[in-house]
């Protein structure tokens, strides 16, 4: 292998190498979603950011692995899978699944003594310190599962309505809502790397007090965004948050 280049790894979907990149931005999704949701984040990012889409298990390239249902194993495989990629500085984002996944895996890569991320931009996700106020939904009948995928406006409507393909879809998020849902915090000592914590402001499930809650974990910046939508503000919301997101990369 050329020195500077790095096996395919099917950690990373859509993965376009940018050879004069200054930081890479591993991008982490929410439950049931995939790497495709990154797909054109960098026409709206600065170009010395590469854009690297993460797909978890169970999923488009990958739909053939089973998924993991916990964060921990979840966390540390993912550690090893882009370990390699850690080779110049980097970011993370994710949103709601994705964020757990973000924040669980900067505290593991400072427990193994790896490069530490320089950036975390949380979004949708409560501080993981606060209790949990949701009752669990992923071991719930069929129907009353997709009712819930309604109210919380996540799942495309094409899906919901179409038998087939809630077949495939649904084993896949309660697989992820089982990780979020069973995760349980350990205080640590907060993170040195900023963080930009991001909300909808229609969110009933992650109000403005949850996101502020991000604070305490770091011992460096903190900022917070309150983007219009709800839960997934992050699609009505994504040129505004790109841009917010790009101030903080250049800074």
């Amino acid at each position: 292998m050329m020195a500077g280049t790095h096996a395919p790894s099917p950690w990373l979907a859509f993965h376009r190498t940018n050879p004069t990149a200054k930081l890479r931005l591993f991008c982490f999704p929410y439950a049931g979603g995939e790497a495709t949701l990154f797909q054109s984040w960098s026409k709206g990012l600065p170009r010395t950011v590469e854009v690297c889409p993460v797909q978890p298990p169970g999923r488009g390239n990958r739909l053939r692995e089973p998924p993991f249902t916990r964060l921990g194993p979840l966390v540390h495989a993912v550690a090893e899978g882009l370990l390699p990629y850690l080779d110049k500085p980097f970011a993370f984002f994710g949103h709601s699944m994705g964020t757990l996944i973000s924040f669980e895996l900067a505290r593991l890569l400072r427990k193994k003594g790896q490069a530490q991320p320089a950036h975390l931009f949380l979004s949708g996700s409560n501080a993981p310190q606060l209790p949990s106020m949701s009752r669990p939904i992923y071991n719930l009948p069929e129907p009353e599962l997709v009712e819930e995928l309604r109210r919380l406006n996540g799942t495309p409507q094409e899906v919901l309505e179409h038998p087939e393909l809630m077949h495939l879809m649904l084993p896949i998020i309660r697989a992820d809502m089982a990780v979020c849902q069973t995760y349980s915090y350990s205080a640590e000592p907060p993170l040195d790397c900023s963080i930009s914590a991001f909300g909808g402001l229609q969110d009933v499930e992650v109000p403005r007090e949850g996101v502020r809650a991000w604070h305490s974990q770091t011992n460096s910046s903190f900022a917070m965004w309150m983007l219009e939508g709800d839960h997934f503000f992050l699609r009505r919301s994504l040129s505004q948050m790109l841009r917010i997101m790009s101030q903080s990369l250049i800074s």
